[in-house]
């Protein structure tokens, strides 16, 4: 009976043990913080070459140039795509909406939808035509038009070591005017992390 009480003892005690040595704590952190667990690319990382980048777009010549050429008007741009080039999953929608929040809050550009976005906008004119009524329906042919298109990449280079690595990230942007396909504006950031295990 003793020994029987022995190993429920013994039971317990390692459960308790088990319970206490995986146990998890969680803490909530401003999203301005910034915290690097891992050395990958991060919201920090994304957030701040968003802002950096579209700071650099927006004092570049172009906007002066099209302010002259085109007195009173905004230019309107459209973001294109960013392709993540790099040798880990970034998911490259969350550096556009960066890009796009950044240029609606200076209000020194006017932003269009682009990619499945726009057709789900089209599709939805479309659907009205037939369903919607007339004082309410939207028109086709009635959509502001894109000056620029922004598009780029995100690439990056590992340099690594037993237990040492350096990652190296380089964000370039583009952005072109749609009409004459010249390019106005050439912006690139880079970033490089080193990170000890």
């Amino acid at each position: 009976m003793k020994f029987n009480n022995l190993l429920v003892v013994a039971a317990i005690s390692a459960s308790a043990l088990f319970v206490t040595s995986c146990s998890r704590q969680v803490t909530r952190v401003s999203t301005d913080e910034t915290i690097d667990v891992s050395g990958s690319w991060n919201n920090s990382d994304s957030r701040m070459v968003a802002q950096q980048l579209t700071d650099q777009i927006l004092t570049g010549p172009w906007l002066a140039n099209f302010a002259q050429a085109h007195p009173g008007k905004k230019p309107t741009v459209i973001v294109g795509l960013v392709n993540n080039k790099s040798h880990e999953h970034i998911e490259a929608e969350t550096f556009i909406k960066d890009v796009e929040s950044a240029f609606i809050n200076t209000q020194r550009v006017r932003l269009v939808q682009g990619g499945k976005k726009r057709e789900e906008l089209r599709a939805e004119k479309a659907d009205q035509q037939t369903n919607a009524s007339l004082s309410t329906m939207k028109k086709f042919g009635l959509e502001n038009g894109a000056d620029y298109i922004l598009q780029g990449s995100i690439n990056s280079i590992v340099d690594a070591h037993k237990r040492q690595k350096v990652v190296y990230y380089q964000v370039n942007l583009e952005l072109t005017d749609i009409q004459s396909n010249e390019v106005v504006w050439i912006g690139e950031k880079k970033i490089a992390k080193y990170v000890k295990n």
